[in-house]
């Protein structure tokens, strides 16, 4: 069943994808659905590049992707094993992707939304007191467009991500700057996910508009107090089971 899989996906022609790119692409979702899991070996290059009916060279230039990524490691004479999760690169845009494909990890939402919490907090208090006033107008600009497309929209969720582009540029450090694309990303691939069954329950476009009034009082506690609100609302958003429910009601108290 799971060669079935890769390999009707691995042939299609409509995402976008070269062919390489769709071989990692499907074994990344797999790695990251728990159907490999760390410590498992994969199949030989010749006898994947066969049940996929792909070229070696092919299925060699996806194995690259993956490990490039931290996913795997391929060693001479052990063949290509799938990495311990510590190694892998969970920021990138990629991984985050193909993570959300399925049922994510639990643990893995509840710690990314408390790294979101942490970095974009401080930022939104830094922002505050660095923001220039043309990053103040891209932000009103963004949220106005979240307003009025909604985030059931594309272009409302381009906005979402703009204004979160915006406010980390604004702090000015090189080190949250180098955070946005792999923010970026999680803000788009939860935000997906949310709406996958359903709309979503809540309009954010409130919680923004406070971080936003903070930043433009150059009140920084308010800022920082205001984001941390926003992103502990948005993960009690998040549908997660019993447990993680739980513990997101525990630390939103």
């Amino acid at each position: 069943m799971r060669t079935k899989k890769l390999k009707a996906s691995a042939r299609a022609t409509d995402s976008g994808l070269r062919l390489h790119g769709r071989i990692a692409r499907d074994l990344g979702i797999a790695i990251m659905s728990g159907r490999y899991r760390p410590g498992d070996l994969l199949n030989g290059e010749i006898a994947s590049s066969e049940m996929l009916e792909v070229s070696r060279t092919a299925y060699r230039e996806a194995i690259r992707i993956l490990a490039a990524k931290g996913l795997v490691v391929s060693k001479p004479k052990i063949g290509t094993k799938v990495n311990a999760r510590t190694s892998w690169h969970i920021l990138d845009p990629d991984v985050l992707e193909w993570a959300f494909e399925g049922e994510p990890d639990v643990d893995m939402m509840i710690s990314l939304f408390e790294l979101r919490e942490v970095v974009e907090s401080a930022a939104a208090g830094m922002s505050a007191l660095r923001r220039s006033e043309a990053q103040l107008k891209a932000m009103r600009q963004a949220l106005e467009a979240m307003r009025q497309h909604t985030l059931a929209a594309v272009a409302g969720r381009q906005a979402d991500i703009n204004f979160h582009r915006t406010l980390l540029q604004s702090t000015g450090n090189p080190f949250i700057i180098s955070l946005i694309d792999g923010f970026s990303a999680a803000i788009i691939t939860t935000t997906m996910y949310k709406q996958r069954e359903q709309p979503l329950r809540r309009d954010p476009v409130p919680d923004h508009l406070h971080v936003l009034e903070a930043i433009a009082e150059k009140n920084s506690a308010k800022a920082q107090a205001a984001m941390s609100k926003l992103i502990q609302l948005a993960r009690l958003d998040t549908p997660m089971s019993p447990q993680a429910k739980r513990h997101n009601s525990q630390h939103a108290k």
